[in-house]
C-alpha cells in the first residue's frame, strides 16, 4: 500500500501512520528487551550487565549505515511527492549497493576491535569474555539488520508502515522462541541470546525484501535495473552523513556514560542495561511519530506545500505532549515492578533501586526529546540535514560534560541527570533552526 500524505488531515494521517511504526518499535525493541529479561533471570545479573556493555559499540558501528539509510528514505519521500520515479529507482539501487558494502565493513571491524573498544570502556573483567562473545556473534548478522532498515526505509518513505510491522512481529516472535530454546533449554549463556536475535532480524530482513519484489508495481519500482548513477549516490551520502554524524556522536556520548557507569561495578551496570530497555520502549511513541512526521515533511516538501508541513507539525506536538506526561506517570508508579522483569528482587536490590533512580529522573524530560525529535524530523524531512549534526555536537558536549562534573558529587545519580540536561541543549538547535525558516528552501529532488 503507498500512502500519500499530501491530502487529509495532517494529525490524522500522521498519527495513523506512525502507529505500525509504533508496534514496530516496541517490537523491535523486544529483540534486546527479551535477550535481556532471558539472561537476567536465567544467566545472572553479570551475564545481563555484558550484554549492556556491547550496547553502545553495536549502536556507534552501525549508525552510519542506518544514517545513510534514512537519509535515502528522506530522498525517496520527496521523489515520490513530486511524482520523480525514476530517480526514486536510482536512489533505491544505490542505496542496495551502499548497505552491502557497509554491512561487509561494519561486520569485520566490529569483530576485530571489539575486545579493544570493550578494554577502553573500563568493561569488568569479569563479564569480559561474555560481552566479547555476544557483540562478536551480533556483528556477525550485520547485513539482516542493515537490509530490514533499508528495506523499512523504504517502504515508510512510500507511506507503507505495516509490512515493516508484520516482518517485525513475525521476527520477534521467532526471536522469543530462539532466545528460551538456546538459552534455556541448550544453555547457550549470552551466545544463544545473540545468534537468536540475528536469526530473527535476518528473517525480518527476508520478509520485507520479498514484499517489494512482489510489490513492485504498486511501489512505482517495476522497471528497476542494476544501474544507478553517481549523483544518486552522492545526494544519499550528503543526505545520510549528517543524520550518520548525529547518531553517532549521541552514541559517542553513550558510550562515555557507559565507561562512568561501568566504574561503578556489576550492579549499577546491570541497573542502567535494565532501565536503559525500559526507557527505550517508552520512548517508542515519540521515535515513531516523529518519523511519521519526517515522511510527512518529505512528501509535502516534495509537493511544495510548506504551511502542511507547519501544521502538521504543531498539530504534532501538542499530542506528543499529552503523550509524554501519561508516559512518565506510568514509569514512576510501575518503576520497581518493571525493573523486577529483568533483575530478581533478592539477588539484585540494589541495581533496582538505582535503575528506578534513573528513571524517575529520565521520563520527566520526555517533553524535552518530543520537542528535540519533532523539529528535528521536520527539518530532516524538508532536507535540511545539516541541523541533525549540529544538534548532535551540542548534545554530546552536555552530556559529556554535565556526567563528568556531576558524577563527582552526586555519584551514579550525577550521570542520570546529565541525560536530560543534554536533550534540552540538543533540543534547542534544532528549534532555533526552524524559526529562522531557512528550512524552507532545502529541498533535495
Amino acid at each position: 500500500m503507498v500512502y500519500d500524505m499530501t491530502r487529509g488531515n495532517p494529525l490524522k494521517i500522521i498519527l495513523s501512520f506512525s502507529v505500525p511504526m509504533l508496534i514496530g518499535n516496541i517490537f523491535q525493541q523486544v529483540y534486546n528487551f527479551v535477550d535481556a529479561a532471558v539472561v537476567g533471570r536465567f544467566v545472572g545479573a553479570e551475564a545481563l550487565a555484558a550484554v549492556g556493555a556491547t550496547s553502545t559499540i553495536i549502536t556507534v558501528m552501525i549508525c552510519l549505515m542506518m544514517g545513510l539509510t534514512n537519509g535515502a528514505g528522506i530522498i525517496i519521500s520527496q521523489c515520490f511527492g513530486s511524482h520523480n520515479f525514476d530517480e526514486m529507482r536510482k536512489t533505491v539501487t544505490g542505496l542496495v549497493y551502499i548497505i552491502v558494502i557497509l554491512s561487509a565493513a561494519t561486520s569485520a571491524a566490529g569483530i576485530i576491535f571489539s575486545h579493544a573498544i570493550l578494554n577502553l570502556l573500563s568493561t569488568p573483567e569479569q563479564v569480559m569474555e561474555d560481552a566479547v562473545k555476544y557483540v562478536n556473534i551480533i556483528f556477525a548478522f550485520t547485513i539482516g539488520t542493515a537490509m530490514y532498515n533499508a528495506s523499512g526505509a523504504l517502504l515508510r518513505s512510500l507511506g507503507d508502515s505495516r509490512t515493516p510491522l508484520y516482518a517485525l512481529i513475525l521476527s520477534s516472535l521467532l526471536n522469543v522462541a530462539l532466545d528460551l530454546l538456546f538459552v534455556v533449554v541448550f544453555d547457550m549463556g549470552v551466545a544463544g541470546a545473540a545468534a537468536a536475535t540475528g536469526a530473527a532480524q535476518i528473517v525480518s530482513a527476508a520478509f520485507c525484501i520479498v514484499h517489494i519484489i512482489r510489490r513492485r508495481r504498486q511501489l512505482n519500482l517495476e522497471g528497476i535495473t542494476f544501474k544507478t548513477t553517481s549523483l544518486a549516490v552522492g545526494r544519499i551520502f550528503t543526505t545520510g552523513l549528517p543524520a550518520a554524524l548525529e547518531s553517532c556522536l549521541i552514541s559517542l556520548g553513550t558510550m562515555s556514560v557507559q565507561r562512568l557507569v561501568n566504574s561503578f561495578g556489576a550492579m549499577t551496570m546491570a541497573a542502567y542495561t535494565a532501565a536503559v530497555k525500559i526507557d527505550t520502549v517508552a520512548i517508542a511513541p515519540i521515535i515513531s511519530i516523529g518519523t511519521s512526521l519526517s515522511v510527512f515533511a518529505g512528501q509535502n516538501m516534495g509537493a511544495g506545500n510548506i504551511e502542511r508541513i507547519k501544521k502538521g507539525l504543531y498539530q504534532t506536538l501538542a499530542a506528543l505532549i499529552c503523550i509524554c506526561v501519561v508516559l512518565a506517570a506510568v514509569i514512576v508508579i510501575f518503576r520497581q515492578q518493571l525493573l523486577g522483569i529483568f533483575l530478581d528482587k533478592t539477588e539484585a536490590a540494589e541495581a533496582i533501586i538505582i535503575g528506578s533512580r534513573y528513571l524517575t529522573i529520565v521520563c520527566v524530560a520526555y517533553i524535552v526529546a518530543a520537542v528535540m525529535r519533532s523539529y528535528l524530523n521536520v527539518l530532516r524531512g524538508a532536507g535540511d540535514v545539516n541541523t541533525s549534526a549540529v544538534s548532535g555536537i551540542v548534545e554530546l558536549a552536555g552530556r559529556i560534560m554535565f556526567a563528568y562534573i556531576l558524577v563527582n558529587y552526586l555519584g551514579s545519580t550525577g550521570i542520570w541527570i546529565a541525560t536530560p540536561i543534554a536533550w534540552a541543549m540538543g533540543a534547542s538547535v534544532p528549534v532555533i533552526r526552524y524559526y529562522s525558516g531557512k528550512w524552507k528552501n532545502k529541498k533535495l529532488v
